[in-house]
């Protein structure tokens, strides 16, 4: 073998061809594509994982917030029976009272006293979501009466903040000029 021949198959052996290169390339293309899927791979699944997470403590501190106020509010209402029977107790006392001058008005306030009476007892051993569905149960059965005392509430409240905003708002003295320069 010739000089020149060991370094033209030196060359030519040593020096990758450019469909060797192309697939060199192509390798190392695949290889960083594949490196980066498999980190996108890892992060989405380290994401997904921290999303539930999260959605698992928030659902457990609403669930543990939902449940303390349905406790403060199921507390409420038994407080709110024993003042009713306390109510209904005093009412029957002032109707023994009334009963000397005017046995009708004594018996009339003697019937109230028993329904409220008879309304505290029917509250006794009720839990919130009991009384939440009973009154969604009356608002459909009686829909027009709902709306009514809503509408009737609604008026009664628009007038008090009406006339407290004017008991609070200051007078005009005289020699002051009210609004837009009138008195």
């Amino acid at each position: 073998m010739s000089n020149q021949d060991f370094e033209r198959d030196r060359w030519t052996t040593s020096r990758p061809s450019s469909e060797e290169m192309t697939r060199n390339a192509e390798d190392k293309s695949k290889g960083v594509r594949d490196t980066a899927q498999q980190a996108f791979s890892k992060a989405s699944d380290m994401a997904r994982d921290a999303g539930e997470k999260a959605k698992r403590a928030a659902a457990e501190t609403a669930s543990s917030a939902t449940q303390g106020v349905k406790d403060l509010l199921n507390r409420q209402i038994g407080t709110g029976v024993g003042l009713a029977g306390h109510f209904a107790k005093s009412v029957r006392l002032a109707a023994d009272d009334l009963s000397r001058e005017s046995p009708m008005a004594a018996d009339l306030v003697r019937s109230f006293a028993t329904r409220v009476d008879g309304y505290a007892e029917g509250l006794q051993d009720q839990t919130v979501d009991q009384l939440a569905r009973a009154a969604s149960d009356y608002t459909r059965r009686q829909p027009a009466l709902v709306f009514g005392l809503a509408a009737l509430a609604g008026f009664f409240a628009f007038r008090t903040m009406k006339s407290a905003q004017s008991v609070t708002s200051p007078p005009i003295q005289p020699g002051q000029q009210g609004v837009n320069g009138r008195f």
